[in-house]
């Protein structure tokens, strides 16, 4: 790449659960040889999206041009990923986000890619203004940002507010806002979980987003995020150039927070089963309305690493690589939701 290139980054947002960092692992497996840089953006004190990310196991099969792995053995390498957890990037650019990025560029060799995962509270607006930042804009654009929705959850109305609540004063709906304001930055559009819908149900999304769209964004259906990846890397969309077409929510708010929503961590001891942890928690989910849960579990008597994910009340769970040599072998999982959890009380419920 020449000196007098900008570097392209991919911005990657969607609401919580919708499966952001499944498409980070499906890029960074069909990158085509570029050297891609991460940046994963988690809301809370524990960063998972982002240790999965640097599992060999989780990534996948990943060339040594693509992981920076100089011994040439296909694996991963953690060098290229870099997690910023307890925060979202659009409330921290200057404490965060720009000292990451000159970081990256002051690299004796940066990379040919950056693609920046936020997290699925955060607005991606504030984040592409940070692009026309004079330490960034000369080497960096805005490549596209890529707005990924849940199908399943979009069709169950979660992101919409009730009769009842549109009618009520001052009404505020947190999770429609978001929602609403990452797909008015997006240009690129990709409706995930397609096949959890059926043809009629998926036909009627597809109809109502293409309705909220900008002119020329683009809408995929996808699986698992399972798209062409020079499309995602290539819309060379240049999005810092026109902010003005991106109007959103929040353009007159001075600053922006998230005090609508809280995130802790729930601590637990080696778990005998599994399953029946996860038929727990679908009944605690559904009490307290939860919106995300995942985490890693220690399973007694196994030697590998188990991971939960739950969006809602659906709720996956696999193993995904070997416990480290000397590293704790320890539950944890991460609770997301509303203001006003129940810590206690969702703590003694998983807890059993």
């Amino acid at each position: 790449m020449s000196r007098f290139t900008k570097i392209p980054t991919t911005v990657i947002t969607g609401f919580l659960g919708a499966g952001k960092t499944t498409l980070v692992r499906h890029l960074l497996a069909n990158s085509q040889g570029r050297r891609i840089a991460l940046i994963v953006n988690e809301f809370g004190d524990v960063g998972v999206d982002g240790e999965l990310l640097a599992s060999c196991g989780a990534r996948g099969p990943v060339t040594n041009e693509i992981a920076g792995n100089a011994d040439g053995v296909p694996g991963c390498t953690e060098d290229d990923i870099i997690e910023l957890a307890n925060g979202c990037l659009c409330c921290t650019v200057a404490d965060e986000f720009l000292p990451t990025m000159e970081r990256l560029l002051g690299r004796a060799q940066p990379p040919d890619h950056i693609v920046i995962e936020t997290s699925g509270l955060a607005l991606p607006k504030p984040l592409v203004k940070a692009f026309d930042w004079p330490e960034i804009r000369s080497r960096v654009t805005v490549d596209g940002v890529i707005a990924v929705i849940d199908g399943p959850a979009l069709k169950d109305g979660r992101f919409a507010s009730t009769p009842e609540q549109m009618v009520q004063p001052d009404h505020d709906n947190p999770l429609e806002e978001v929602f609403d304001d990452q797909l008015a930055c997006a240009d690129l559009v990709l409706l995930n979980k397609a096949d959890l819908l059926d043809a009629a149900a998926l036909a009627s999304l597809e109809s109502q987003l293409r309705a909220a769209l900008r002119p020329g964004v683009k809408l995929i259906a996808c699986h698992q995020g399972e798209v062409d990846a020079r499309v995602v890397l290539g819309l060379e969309a240049a999005a810092e150039d026109d902010l003005h077409a991106r109007p959103t929510r929040h353009d007159t708010e001075a600053d922006h927070d998230h005090d609508d929503f809280e995130s802790f961590a729930v601590r637990l001891g080696p778990v005998a089963d599994p399953q029946a942890l996860a038929a727990r928690l679908k009944s605690v989910i559904v009490e307290h309305d939860i919106l995300r849960l995942k985490g890693f579990l220690a399973v007694a008597g196994k030697d590998m690493r188990h991971v939960v994910q739950a969006v809602g009340s659906r709720i996956a769970g696999y193993y995904d690589r070997p416990w480290k040599t000397g590293e704790e072998r320890t539950s944890q999982l991460v609770v997301i939701g509303l203001k006003g959890l129940d810590r206690e009380a969702i703590a003694t419920a998983i807890g059993g």
